[in-house]
């Protein structure tokens, strides 16, 4: 494996996954996300179901290289059932009439077999590019040692943001969701970035209707308006997966509301 250059490894590896059910071209794409830097392989699939199911169950990934003729469920029927939310997807193909149906399904990239790998690194390129400048900027980083300044009285805490101590309504925060060494607060109206892990509010948050459902995710129950295929539906057309390993505590306190 390449090693990183000053330039890379500044920023966050993306992780990738492949599907595709000829072994040799399965290979060549694992072999070239090896290769590259930056990117790291989170799983390898020889069919669209079995890469379904790792979604489901709430794996994760940046990009997602996905073969559009398989048995059982087609490239294009998985990207049509991906759980929310999605990788971006890279389609992987010998034919180049999939093109429309692409781009209606608003796929990343497509990529023509024989597979090379410059096409492969420049798509790549694009995606790291496209990724980075959607990623919001760091929050700096807290002068006590990365930990959420929790405290406050009634529904409300103070919250070290950017350079001060944010007093945030938690009646107000829909989730949070996970976002490297940071979390995202996500309000109606808008989202804040603290510098805390989610495990550090998951410990700490005072409040019981807040409940860890995903590795990468907390919810506020008291808004959850319904729960369809494993995932809750909020206010203002949010949605949060509930992950296979949190299903039955969460369901089981969804109960004893």
């Amino acid at each position: 494996m390449s090693s990183l250059s000053p330039a890379a490894s500044a920023l966050r590896p993306l992780t990738c996954v492949v599907a595709d059910d000829n072994e040799m071209n399965r290979l060549a794409l694992a072999h070239y996300v090896g290769i590259t830097a930056g990117l790291t392989l989170a799983g390898s699939f020889p069919d669209g179901v079995s890469c379904l199911n790792y979604f489901r169950a709430g794996g994760q990934a940046d990009l997602l290289f996905l073969d559009i003729a398989m048995p059982e469920l087609t490239g294009l029927e998985l990207v049509r059932l991906l759980p929310q939310p999605a990788p971006e997807v890279v389609l992987v193909t010998t034919h180049r009439d999939y093109a429309l149906d692409a781009f209606e399904l608003h796929v990343a990239g497509y990529l023509v077999k024989p597979l090379d790998y410059a096409r492969f690194s420049q798509t790549v390129d694009r995606l790291r590019t496209r990724h980075e400048a959607r990623r919001p900027a760091p929050a700096p980083a807290s002068p006590r040692g990365g930990y959420a300044e929790l405290f406050g009285e009634g529904n409300a805490l103070f919250l070290k943001i950017n350079k001060s101590l944010t007093r945030i309504n938690f009646d107000e925060v829909l989730y949070l969701e996970a976002l490297s060494t940071y979390s995202v607060l996500v309000t109606l109206k808008q989202k804040h970035i603290v510098y805390a892990t989610l495990k550090t509010f998951e410990e700490r948050l005072p409040f019981a209707h807040f409940v860890r459902v995903h590795r990468s995710y907390m919810v506020n129950t008291r808004y959850i308006t319904s729960v369809e295929d494993n995932h809750l539906q909020l206010p203002g057309g949010h949605e949060v997966p509930v992950a296979k390993s949190y299903q039955d505590d969460f369901y089981r306190r969804l109960r004893g509301l």
